[in-house]
């Protein structure tokens, strides 16, 4: 053989050895840094610790929970919507007033909206729904027996009748009575004039596990209206957002969201209770039984079963077979119907 041949001939032999060791490497180290992925991926997200929990929403912070509730009676006329503050509510009540007209009466603790309004007159029933939390009560304006339990001190007050242009503002763009709003910065002041505590952390609420969540049974409930009238105007909605897993809340097909930020608000517990209700003079205004219990539909994670009603040091509380339900944390928003016959289902 000719020696120059036999030279190429080794020499490709060698580089072909070399060849094929070095994709053995890439080859491993392709192998290994896609294992190295597979495990990064498999790694569980760490459980995030919280100092501490706030009372209404059952939700982990880092802050100090340690402030009082202030419920605000929030009007819900046509004319006063969209409103102000609603979406931070821990927690909204919403019953009748006179006629057709509901307001609520909002309880915040765990968020302070700048603006909230715009704010109405209290009525006895819904005073007596805020003791349920010791809260500072916000209005602006009374009726005959709300004027005397207010003057009588049973809860600590601030009512625009006396301080409308210092602490309650009209906004220029609404009419009266449609147009009173007030700021948290100017309730710490009113609480500071009339010598209040802002310090008094109400009671929390009993509050589902994350396992009792995934084991919520019943029926579906991912759409609840709620006809307080035969006009959609005073119809409420809530429909279950499956994405968000909260439910989203409607009045006259309109979505219920903040009037300064579009923010919407977004529920965790919608809680429907059935409460007698009797018209007690010529201006339509009402006694509500907030003490006897009876029916209640609760909604949570689009489902949605018949429960109890008691009222539990002031709450209106879920109970099922005796024991008491716990709330998703989050939102909750409870509405006080003269009948349930007035809530229907819709399901997708």
């Amino acid at each position: 053989m000719n020696l120059k041949l036999l030279y190429i001939l080794v020499f490709l032999l060698l580089f072909s050895v070399a060849c094929s060791k070095q994709q053995e490497v890439v080859n491993e180290n392709v192998t290994n840094s896609k294992e190295e992925n597979i495990e990064e991926t498999n790694e569980e997200e760490p459980i995030q610790i919280y100092d501490n929990m706030y009372p209404l929403t059952g939700l982990g912070t880092n802050n100090s929970v340690d402030t009082r509730a202030v419920a605000v009676m929030i009007n819900n006329h046509p004319k006063a919507r969209p409103q102000s503050g609603l979406y931070s509510a821990d927690v909204v009540y919403e019953l009748l007033a006179e006629g057709n007209v509901t307001r609520f009466l909002a309880i915040f603790q765990s968020e302070q909206p700048e603006t909230i309004g715009p704010v109405r007159s209290a009525r006895d029933y819904y005073i007596e729904l805020s003791k349920g939390f010791n809260s500072l009560y916000v209005a602006h304006g009374w009726s005959p027996e709300a004027k005397r339990m207010l003057e009588a001190g049973e809860v600590d007050s601030l009512n625009g009748l006396f301080f409308d242009g210092t602490l309650f503002w009209r906004s220029t763009d609404r009419v009266a009575p449609h147009n009173s709003y007030i700021s948290f910065e100017n309730i710490e002041k009113g609480v500071e004039k009339k010598g209040y505590d802002l310090e008094q952390r109400p009671q929390a609420y009993s509050f589902l596990t994350e396992d009792e969540i995934t084991a919520i049974t019943g029926d579906k409930g991912e759409s609840v209206n709620i006809a307080y009238d035969s006009s959609s105007t005073w119809t409420v909605k809530y429909v279950y957002n499956k994405e968000k897993e909260k439910y989203e809340r409607y009045s006259g097909d309109v979505q219920t969201a903040d009037k300064e930020t579009a923010t919407p608000v977004l529920i965790d517990n919608v809680f429907v209770v059935e409460m007698d209700h009797k018209i007690i003079d010529s201006a339509g205004r009402r006694k509500i039984n907030v003490t006897s219990g009876g029916k209640g539909l609760l909604m949570q994670k689009g489902v949605q079963r018949e429960v109890e009603w008691q009222n539990i040091d002031g709450r209106i509380i879920p109970f099922k077979n005796g024991e008491e339900v716990g709330f998703v944390p989050g939102k909750t928003w409870i509405n006080i119907v003269p009948s349930t016959n007035i809530v229907s289902f819709e399901n997708y």
